[in-house]
């Protein structure tokens, strides 16, 4: 099964989509300017992006997406969140039933569990994932109900809680929007905030899967994750102040 939208870029269409991800749109001569390119080099990266769903242009200009729809996040910084996603794997085994909430990390550990493992049962809010991995016959998805946001594909509200309460797992893998030592892990939704909330009151543990650039930004609902907080991975570049402050709190810090 192919990745598709969420596949790899390259390094420079990467370096763009983080660009845009900042401004939300730039104009072909500064993205050339800014990455020492023709204008020609980059228009054929747009189109790449574009015929990718990832961006729509403009005249003279590209203008990305809403970032909350899973196969731009999945394209960007690709291969660090693969190896995230990879670490996270070798915490299940075969015949184990995960709770997983949305995000681009999560989904790439979706995708990599219907590579490797067999009788695997995925319980999760995200619509996304629950197609993204539906050509896998190792593995088969659970989909809580509840209110569809469109963007990110994810249920939330009250009948998550609700139907979430009819299991009890081990572990609960989920991303996060930011961090603050203070508060912990962060949201900007607060429904989704919630239904990670409920989605982690029917497991023992919670794994958090998270580039290392989320340290630096912030949310403004906290995931509330307490003692569920098992281990963070993330990739290197994790500064030592937020690494202390995680083994602080009784969290692994992995790192790929």
């Amino acid at each position: 099964m192919s990745a598709g939208a969420g596949g790899p870029v390259s390094k420079r269409a990467d370096k763009i989509l983080e660009i845009l991800t900042r401004q939300g749109r730039a104009e072909v001569s500064a993205l050339s300017q800014a990455l020492g390119v023709s204008q020609v080099t980059i228009r054929k990266d747009l189109d790449e992006l574009e015929g990718r769903g990832i961006l729509t242009r403009e005249y003279g200009c590209a203008v990305l997406k809403s970032f909350d729809e899973i196969p731009l996040r999945m394209a960007y910084h690709y291969e660090a969140k693969r190896k995230i996603a990879g670490r996270a794997a070798a915490l299940v085994q075969d015949g184990d039933t995960i709770l997983m909430e949305s995000g681009s990390c999560c989904a790439l550990l979706a995708e990599a569990l219907g590579k490797e493992k067999r009788d695997l049962t995925i319980i999760t809010n995200s619509a996304f994932i629950a197609g993204f991995i539906r050509g896998f016959p190792g593995v088969q998805a659970v989909l809580l109900g509840g209110l569809y946001q469109r963007g990110s594909q994810v249920m939330v509200g009250p009948l998550v809680g609700q139907c979430v309460k009819n299991f009890c797992v081990d572990l609960f893998f989920l991303g996060a929007d930011g961090y603050t030592p203070q508060a912990g892990f962060t949201n900007r939704d607060q429904l989704r905030a919630q239904a990670v909330r409920d989605m982690a009151a029917q497991a023992e543990r919670a794994v958090v899967l998270t580039e290392s650039e989320k340290f630096s930004k912030r949310g403004v609902v906290p995931l509330g994750l307490g003692g569920k907080l098992h281990a963070v991975i993330t990739d290197g570049g994790i500064l030592q102040k937020d690494r202390q402050a995680l083994l602080q709190s009784g969290a692994q810090v992995l790192t790929v």
